[in-house]
């Protein structure tokens, strides 16, 4: 049995399949193209990926646009490769929903290490909701741990499996303040290539999705020079 399925989305050839090379030797199952519009026949095509390693310059459907397609259809974890090295890049990049940001030159088996540590997030972590655990109720805003549903003034919002696992998080101790290092080993369960960006990411993603005002959050509270809370009161 394999590790996974990999589609490998990058336009140097070489250096394609060198990749595709590494991680079949660490026992994963590689589909490798070069280009944007071959990716995207290959994911509607084929069998379900568990990552997929994206170039972000390829042709036809860069990987910009590629990466919003996967994030409108769910939560294949990416990893997105790139030149560019500023850190304004790499926040675009986890904006965008990148789980992780690799910079060329790279070794192939330091992205091999990513892969693994990146699948090892996307499993299930001990934020993972037991099947009886009672619905968590604070004034307009309802988490159904076992269904994964949160409704905000009644209204059922579509959250990512990781934004629900930081959310239920967050409402289970309201008002604890987490650092961002916490959060990271609750939700995410390890520290291993996790760019710290992570966190504030999938804040700011979870608070356009749940909060009236975004710019002035009511449920997400940053305590400035320490982390994140969940207020709890009306």
């Amino acid at each position: 049995m394999t590790e996974g399925r990999i589609l490998i989305v990058e336009d140097e050839p070489s250096l394609r399949e060198v990749i595709a090379l590494y991680l079949r030797r660490a026992n994963y199952e590689v589909q490798a193209v070069g280009d944007g519009r071959a990716a995207l026949d290959a994911l509607q095509a084929g069998p379900p990926v568990s990552l997929v390693v994206l170039d972000l310059m390829i042709p036809k459907v860069d990987g910009y646009q590629l990466t919003e397609w996967l994030r409108s259809r769910g939560d294949t974890p990416i990893i997105m490769v790139t030149a560019r090295r500023a850190e304004c890049d790499r926040i675009a990049g986890l904006e965008m929903g990148a789980d992780d940001y690799v910079v060329k030159p790279f070794s192939p088996q330091e992205l091999t290490s990513r892969v693994r540590a990146v699948l090892r997030r996307a499993r299930p972590t001990t934020t993972a909701s037991a099947p009886d655990e009672p619905t968590l109720e604070y004034p307009g805003i309802r988490i159904e741990p076992a269904s994964r549903v949160v409704r905000v003034e009644g209204s059922e919002r579509a959250l990512t499996a990781k934004e629900f696992d930081l959310l239920l998080m967050l409402a289970r101790h309201p008002r604890q303040v987490f650092s961002r290092d916490q959060l990271l080993d609750r939700v995410w369960g390890v520290s291993e290539y996790v760019d710290p960006s992570t966190v504030t990411v999938h804040v700011r993603r979870l608070r356009e999705k749940i909060e009236a005002d975004p710019s002035q959050p009511r449920y997400i509270q940053t305590v400035w020079g320490v982390g994140y809370k969940f207020e709890a009161a009306s």
